[in-house]
C-alpha cells in the first residue's frame, strides 16, 4: 500500500466514525446554488464559500472552464435537482496561464511524463514515447485571466439548455489573500435579464427530499 493511499484510507475511517447525522442528508443541494471552479489544490471552496456538506454543488475542472462537460453538470444541477444560482470561481496564479494547447501538445509528443516548470516555461525531461492525441484536445488555456471569466459566464449564459432566470457571478479567488475578486463585466452578463425577471427562481419548488424511485419499463 503507498503512503498516500494508507493516508487517505486512514481519514477516511476516522471520519465515517463520526459521520452521524450527515447519513441522512437530501440529494438536493439545500442552499440550490452551484459553483464552477478550478482543481487547483490551494482552492477550498468548502472554505472560501462557507459549505457544509449537502449545502451546494461543485464542479471542478482544470481552470473552471465552461466546458461542455462542465455545463453538462450545471444543467443536471438545475433541471434535475433545483439549484438556482451559479458562481464561476477562477483564481489567481492559476496554472493554465503558463502554457497553451501548442506548449501541452509539444510536450506529449515527447513524452508522457511529468515536465518541469522553469523560469523560461515547461520544459520536457522525460525519455518517451510520447503521443500526438494532445493535439485533438482543446486544453482551455488562459491568457487573460479576467476575460476567462467572462467568456466562461458569457458561454453559460447564452448556451440553449440554461435559462435566462438563473444569475450567474464571475469571481477571481486571490490565492495571496483567500478574498472572492468580482469580475463585474462577468456578473453583468451573467444577470436575469428584464424579460424574464418576473419568473422568480423562488417560485420554482425544488425536488423534493428523497430520489425518486427507479421505474423501469420491459
Amino acid at each position: 500500500m503507498s503512503k498516500v493511499l494508507d493516508e487517505v484510507l486512514s481519514a477516511n475511517a476516522e471520519y465515517s466514525r463520526s459521520f452521524g447525522a450527515k447519513t441522512n442528508l437530501a440529494l438536493p443541494p439545500a442552499r440550490r446554488f452551484a459553483i464552477l471552479t478550478c482543481m487547483d489544490a490551494r482552492l477550498d471552496p468548502a472554505k472560501y464559500a462557507g459549505l457544509s456538506e449537502g449545502d451546494a454543488h461543485v464542479i471542478r475542472n482544470a481552470g473552471g472552464r465552461a466546458t461542455d462537460d462542465a455545463i453538462r453538470s450545471l444543467v443536471i444541477s438545475y433541471k434535475l435537482l433545483g439549484t438556482r444560482e451559479f458562481f464561476v470561481i477562477h483564481h489567481s496564479n492559476c496554472g493554465m496561464e503558463f502554457f497553451t494547447n501548442d506548449v501541452i501538445s509539444n510536450l506529449l509528443d515527447n513524452s508522457l511524463e511529468t515536465a518541469e516548470l522553469t523560469a523560461q516555461g515547461f520544459r520536457d525531461v522525460g525519455k518517451g514515447p510520447g503521443s500526438q492525441e494532445g493535439r485533438f484536445i482543446n486544453w482551455h488555456t488562459i491568457s487573460d485571466s479576467k476575460q476567462a471569466v467572462v467568456d466562461d459566464v458569457n458561454r453559460i449564459r447564452q448556451h440553449p439548455l440554461v435559462p435566462k432566470n438563473i444569475p450567474i457571478y464571475g469571481y477571481i479567488y486571490d490565492v495571496k489573500s483567500g478574498k472572492l475578486v468580482e469580475v463585474e463585466e462577468a456578473t453583468r452578463a451573467g444577470r436575469v435579464e428584464e424579460t424574464v425577471r418576473a419568473l422568480r427562481l423562488d417560485d420554482v419548488r425544488s425536488p423534493g427530499q428523497e430520489a425518486p424511485a427507479a421505474t423501469y419499463t420491459r
